[in-house]
């Protein structure tokens, strides 16, 4: 009969591998609509990089200012093939020509990473998601603290019980680097290489130093989101990859066992 009962009506286990199932159960962790914009956020930016490599080989070089052609020595040569004959790139073979669907495919991708930023950046000012979840209190702040945290990292700790509930500090930090620097940044050096948002708004680009250097800025910052990715997946699955799926797919997370 105690298999048909719920868990916490079943009599308890004291056996050691029942213990952190008997004494432990999930706790609500993100609401609905960060979840929601956390996927929609990453569906967008894997379409953008995927749209923007193809943008890319087009031209692989990045230069400074306004104008940039062949004719101009860049400050960063990818020396990957490329898309147009036209562009030197010492490879005996040009790649097949793929701006037409990845140009679109990152316009639509930009507009919807930019509606579910509006939606959280909404959410999180009138909730007060930030104040309570991002913004790290001034102890947390110390050198102290930064270190002991940036070291546990370093050394791919665990996180303790209580990180099962909040975020470290580095991860404020770092969360309120992204959302409130890198993502404007992007949205604004792409939007400078807009031909039409540019004669609408000139002063956009000139602020930039150029159409040039707001591509060379956007390519950076890129690179900037693509490392705080890839730290972000590893620090998953050193977390805890099982249990912080689930807490970002059902909202709930079970803290570690003691």
């Amino acid at each position: 009969m105690n298999a048909t009962l719920p868990i916490s009506a079943r009599p308890a286990d004291h056996s050691s591998s029942a213990k952190p199932f008997s004494s432990v159960t999930a706790r609500r962790r993100h609401s609905a609509l960060v979840r929601v914009t956390h996927w929609l956020t990453a569906v967008a930016f894997l379409a953008l990089l995927l749209s923007g490599g193809e943008i890319l080989l087009s031209h692989p070089r990045f230069y400074w200012g306004e104008t940039g052609n062949v004719n101009m020595r860049p400050w960063l040569n990818l020396h990957v093939p490329s898309s147009r004959r036209a562009v030197p790139t010492g490879y005996g073979y040009v790649l097949p020509d793929q701006n037409g669907w990845s140009r679109y495919l990152h316009f639509e991708a930009a507009w919807l990473a930019v509606g579910t930023a509006l939606l959280y950046g909404l959410f999180g000012v009138f909730s007060g998601h930030f104040r309570r979840h991002l913004v790290p209190t001034s102890s947390e702040l110390s050198l102290k603290e930064l270190g002991t945290t940036l070291l546990r990292h370093l050394r791919f700790e665990r996180p303790g019980n209580e990180e099962a509930w909040s975020y470290n500090v580095l991860q404020r930090l770092s969360y309120l680097l992204v959302i409130f620097v890198l993502f404007p940044l992007m949205i604004w050096t792409g939007l400078a290489m807009s031909m039409g948002f540019t004669s609408a708004f000139p002063l956009s680009v000139r602020l930039l130093g150029g159409q040039q250097t707001a591509r060379s800025l956007h390519f950076l910052v890129t690179m900037l989101l693509v490392l705080f990715l890839l730290i972000h997946v590893l620090m998953v699955f050193v977390a805890g990859f099982r249990n912080r799926m689930r807490a970002m797919i059902t909202g709930r997370a079970i803290p570690p066992a003691e």
